[in-house]
């Protein structure tokens, strides 16, 4: 199955038991087979060819920001360099078909049409240095909420 829109193109391998058919503008997801998890694969096709006709139509983002002194980072063609408190940069080679834009030093966003590549990209980048929980230091998603630790009491 291949699905093309403004942003792009995308393909998904279509699982035996599974059918797509297509009627009045409309695709419907046809359980073909009775086997144990044929309904939930169905379910989870429906699910990822909604992800790809969004994906290539809108397009999916996210969001992360940069919390600590000195942490900082500059999009560099194809690949994402980042200063994140450690002895050395780090430079983070971005997978094709995702585009990496810091329209400041503490923001990164993600862009993309594969939802499941964005997110992967995006926990990747969060990885370097995720958020710890007493000073709240780290990458975080623009929309999480850290919840910051008492320290310890003498």
């Amino acid at each position: 199955m291949s699905v093309k829109g403004p942003k792009g193109a995308s393909t998904l391998n279509v699982p035996q038991g599974v059918g797509v058919e297509q009627s009045d503008g409309t695709l419907q997801i046809v359980q073909q087979s009775q086997a144990y998890g044929a309904n939930a694969l169905a379910g989870t096709t429906r699910a990822l060819l909604a992800n790809m006709c969004q994906g290539v139509s809108a397009g999916f983002e996210r969001r992360l920001t940069l919390v600590g002194v000195g942490y900082r980072a500059a999009a560099k063609g194809k690949s994402l360099g980042l200063t994140l408190g450690f002895s050395h940069p780090i430079e983070y080679a971005v997978p094709e078909g995702i585009t990496v834009e810091t329209p400041s030093q503490t923001e990164i966003i993600v862009k993309g049409v594969d939802k499941h590549l964005v997110g992967q990209v995006a926990a990747d980048i969060r990885g370097f240095r995720p958020p710890e929980s007493y000073k709240g230091k780290g990458v975080r998603y623009a929309d999480e909420q850290v919840v910051i630790k008492e320290s310890k009491k003498k």
